[in-house]
């Protein structure tokens, strides 16, 4: 009894060892970059890792660093326009050990990217995971001929358009004013002379909108219902759409879509660095950007991931893009300091103000 006794004891104490010695990998990402199945399956492949997730945005992510100063997260994914200038003003990221990253299946045009726009001193701070586009939702049996941003705001479809009140659509009616907000980061005077540009075409905008949007629910709701044609949007929510309804595309505008690719990058604090990097490998195993991408419709930053979307994704990508248009894409450009500021005003001006 004692000899048994002692074996269970044993027994207990090792397996309450290996619970205290686990593993916390806390991820701070987006709504669908995190799916139950591929949580179960990293736990299952990795046991003595648990995987804690805090769904967020490019604003939230930012401010959740800055406050603790790179702490209390292991991997974010920020978009990549949006490390740089943050990592350079607030310190809250740590360059990355590519050699603990297989980077070999990964997009080249992508990688390097990534790598250009957020390289700092010699480090790297964040390699792509997926990425997408912005451009315009269209029902081509009610609005046919909608190609622009500036098309929202057409007289002929009063009261039946949508876009979201966010810097995207600043962006996408500068282009389709002639002109390169991007061009014009260097010089913020300029850049606000912009804006102010914008802002008169948006609020002049404001009689066509049915309802600004605020999330992808609620977009597609007024989209099937037919409430509006038309609609700034992401591709992958247009490309979900698709799938229920065939007449409704996403259009890239004719002056190019803009593009946006979401990374990987470890905070400055982040205390379970070697879990993050087998998250990293193992969600952009083909097996498992294949259930990746049935949950957030965008494609993965590896080679061949457009087969590797669910058949009527792949169908709706085709449908939407042309080898011009991918050629025509217009990458986000690194956000400088002070400039979201800018825009956060100029989007409250819009939102202030009624149509003349």
């Amino acid at each position: 009894m004692r000899l048994k006794a002692t074996l269970a004891g044993a027994l207990v104490a090792t397996l309450m060892s290996g619970a205290a010695n686990a593993e916390t990998l806390r991820l701070l990402t987006w709504g669908s970059y995190a799916p139950e199945e591929v949580i179960r399956l990293f736990e299952e492949k990795y046991p003595d890792i648990d995987v804690e997730v805090t769904f967020s945005n490019n604003e939230e992510m930012i401010a959740k660093l800055r406050a603790t100063g790179g702490a209390g997260f292991d991997l974010a994914q920020p978009s990549h326009d949006r490390i740089y200038a943050v990592q350079l003003e607030y310190d809250i990221y740590k360059p990355l050990d590519l050699s603990q990253i297989d980077t070999s299946n990964m997009e080249p045009k992508l990688l390097d990217g990534v790598k250009a726009n957020t390289t700092i001193d010699g480090g790297v701070y964040a390699v792509p995971h997926q990425w997408g586009t912005s451009g315009i939702m269209v029902d081509k049996t009610k609005a046919p001929d909608l190609k622009s941003w500036a098309d929202l705001c057409d007289p002929a479809y009063k009261g039946k358009t949508s876009m979201r009140l966010r810097r995207t659509i600043l962006l996408g009616t500068a282009f389709a004013m002639g002109e390169d907000p991007f061009a014009t980061y260097a010089n913020l005077g300029k850049y606000q002379e912009l804006l102010d540009k914008v802002a008169d075409k948006l609020i002049a905008c404001k009689d066509n909108i049915k309802a600004y949007w605020k999330g992808g629910d609620d977009l597609s709701a007024m989209m099937l219902s037919g409430e509006i044609v038309a609609s700034e949007t992401w591709d992958s929510t247009a490309f979900k759409l698709y799938g229920e309804n065939k007449n409704i595309v996403f259009v890239p505008p004719a002056t190019g879509a803009l593009a946006w690719i979401d990374t990987f990058a470890i905070p400055r604090k982040g205390e379970a660095d070697d879990a993050a990097y087998k998250w990293i490998n193992f969600v952009l195993q083909p097996e498992i950007v294949k259930l990746m991408s049935a949950s957030t419709g965008a494609l993965a930053s590896i080679k061949g991931a457009q087969e590797l979307l669910p058949e009527d994704k792949q169908e709706a990508v085709k449908a939407a893009f042309t080898a011009a248009d991918i050629d025509n894409l217009k990458f986000f450009a690194n956000i400088p300091p002070g400039v979201e500021d800018m825009e956060g005003k100029t989007l409250e001006k819009i939102q202030a103000a009624t149509s003349n």
